[in-house]
């Protein structure tokens, strides 16, 4: 079993920056492939970026690109999300998420643990 934390959202205006941090328990952490996804009111929850275990590979859904960085520290077991640049459409809940198998994936369903989720809401 892995328990996530995110923590980091909050409202901030357009054009500004948030950094979502993501906590995981266990002692596996180095070995897990790790994603954010988001879920806007009304909407599905969607792939934003993941980061496969060794950091050396990430990757970005195309409405984030050049504006967000997913980055690991797995010393620390923890995984974080660097948004710059955000818009009104980047506003909903964050959660991060692992998965147990290998390669980063853009569906939730290959998505083994869930943390509880972040707000994150960017005024115009």
């Amino acid at each position: 079993q892995v328990q996530l934390v995110e923590s980091g959202g909050g409202l901030v205006q357009a054009g500004g920056s948030l950094r979502l941090s993501c906590a995981a328990s266990g002692r596996t952490f180095s070995s897990y492939v790790m994603g954010w996804f988001r879920q806007a009111p009304g909407k599905e929850r969607e792939f934003v970026a993941g980061i496969d275990r060794s950091d050396a590979s990430a990757m970005y859904a195309d409405s984030v690109k050049g504006r967000f960085t997913v980055s690991r520290e797995n010393a620390r077991n923890m995984v974080f999300l660097q948004m710059n640049n955000l818009k009104p459409e980047d506003t909903a809940v964050y959660y991060c998420a692992v998965r147990v198998f290998l390669g980063v994936r853009q569906v939730d369903d290959d998505y083994d643990y869930w943390g509880q989720g972040t707000q994150v809401t960017v005024s115009s």
